[in-house]
């Protein structure tokens, strides 16, 4: 089960870079598809780069504000409000000195 754990926390902390990669993706398809009308291959790479580079920073904001709405998936995805991996879980806690008291200061 602890392996089970550990996956979802990594899907979690790809999951925000994935989806701007995947919406900027679709939108670069849809940038291309309006470009099929220019006559200048120059100005379709250029309106394909931008609808690509708009639909991802427009994704990724509504994700980013959907992250801050809800704590619940915050937690079960182990991310930050602002995407970032949550690692407070693995800090380790400072080492108990052992031994007998009369040695402590």
């Amino acid at each position: 089960m602890r392996w089970l754990r550990l996956l979802v926390r990594i899907f979690g902390w790809l999951l925000t870079p994935f989806l701007a990669w995947a919406a900027s993706f679709f939108g670069a398809v849809a940038g291309a598809l309006l470009a099929m009308r220019f006559a200048d291959p120059i100005q379709g790479l250029i309106l394909t780069a931008v609808c690509g580079a708009i639909a991802g920073f427009a994704a990724l904001l509504a994700w980013l504000a959907y992250l801050r709405q809800s704590p619940e998936i915050r937690e079960v995805l182990a991310v930050t409000e602002d995407g970032t991996p949550d690692t407070t879980e693995f800090v380790r806690p400072e080492s108990v000195p052992t031994g007998s008291p009369e040695s402590l200061p």
